[in-house]
């Protein structure tokens, strides 16, 4: 099987997309986990960390305030991507803050190629609702620390790889058709409504 992609998943200080405060990603390489990266952010976009936010994923602004920005890692993160796909669970959003957190950082926002593996688990699995943690028991796969950037993705990445194990797709475009990927630029307002504020979030 050559499914490569790198599962995404950010976590928000506030309910702008600009406000990516934690972000963690895991490579997967012929449909297994090959390398984890995992990154603290301090947000820049001046909205500081709304409680709510804090209740979520636990990363306070004391801890922001310790991390380095967005504009001092991309370089690193951009290079953990490579040219990869990126998959997320509920990708509008992820992609949304990617791509708002550069432009308030100044930077040009990507293009990347990317699938949502919500829309892949809907179309796959029939069940009470498809949220992460919803679709990782389902699969099999153990408890994790939901709204953990690193964990979050990697749930993300299990549920990818075995959903197409499970279908017998040979490749990542075979999961693309699925579940909605295309090669486009990510336009920092391409968020769906329902995933604004991260305790929307799947």
């Amino acid at each position: 099987m050559t499914l490569n992609f790198t599962a995404i998943d950010f976590e928000t200080a506030n309910g702008s997309r600009a406000s990516a405060c934690a972000l963690g990603m895991v490579k997967v390489r012929n449909g297994q986990i090959v390398e984890r990266g995992s990154w603290l952010l301090r947000p820049t976009d001046g909205g500081g960390f709304w409680p709510r936010n804090v209740e979520v994923h636990g990363i306070t602004e004391a801890m922001g305030a310790a991390a380095p920005t967005w504009a001092q890692v991309h370089a690193e993160i951009n290079a953990f991507i490579e040219d990869d796909v990126l998959i997320a669970h509920n990708a509008g959003f992820d992609l949304g803050v990617f791509a708002k957190t550069s432009e308030t950082a100044g930077i040009p926002v990507r293009s990347f190629s990317y699938g949502c593996s919500v829309k892949l688990a809907q179309t796959l699995l029939a069940l009470e609702n498809h949220k992460l943690p919803t679709v990782n028991a389902a699969l099999g796969f153990g408890a994790f620390q939901h709204h953990d950037g690193l964990a979050d993705a990697e749930a993300c990445a299990n549920i990818t790889i075995s959903l197409a194990a499970r279908e017998g797709f040979a490749d990542i475009d075979a999961v693309l058709k699925l579940c909605g990927g295309s090669s486009a630029a990510v336009p920092a307002g391409a968020v769906p409504a329902a995933a604004a504020t991260p305790w929307a979030r799947f």
